[in-house]
């Protein structure tokens, strides 16, 4: 199941074992966390889809293409496009298109900003998976050329 020749070598691979988790979980923080200080959803969906892109650099693009492909990434980014946009409709029922309809919690907590939350969450999503889905077709399109090279 895993060609221990695709890829880096077993030093790179064990350390991104090792910081993937960290780096995707730095990245929901900054997501999480990103209406009490900077951050948000755009900044946490880059850090998320590095942890991805991480990945791929270490184990060759073979091994992540088999569990995500860019048909899989193209539909959890409309997703959350379409989770976005949910959001901003539904204030509309409210009066006002993106009003907030969750109110205002305790100060400095993360259910403070009413619907900022489930936003950041939403354009995560949205741009971390439009983001995987790009690299994943400059990949996919970069070893098709390569194969028509062999072949010439």
């Amino acid at each position: 199941m895993k060609d221990k020749n695709s890829g880096m070598t077993l030093i790179v691979k064990t350390v991104t074992r090792w910081t993937v988790l960290l780096i995707m979980l730095y990245g929901f923080y900054i997501t999480f966390f990103g209406h009490l200080g900077p951050g948000g959803g755009f900044a946490g969906g880059i850090i998320v889809v590095l942890s991805f892109i991480h990945i791929i650099l270490a184990y060759g693009k073979d091994f992540v293409v088999k569990k995500i492909n860019e048909n899989i990434a193209g539909i959890l980014e409309t997703t959350g496009g379409l989770l976005f946009l949910t959001i901003a409709i539904l204030g509309l029922f409210t009066g006002i298109f993106f009003k907030d309809f969750l109110g205002k919690g305790k100060v400095f907590s993360i259910f403070s900003a009413g619907i900022i939350l489930p936003a950041n969450i939403a354009i995560m999503i949205k741009v971390g998976f439009g983001m995987l889905s790009a690299f994943l077709c400059l990949i996919l399109f970069s070893s098709q050329q390569e194969e028509n090279k062999k072949k010439e």
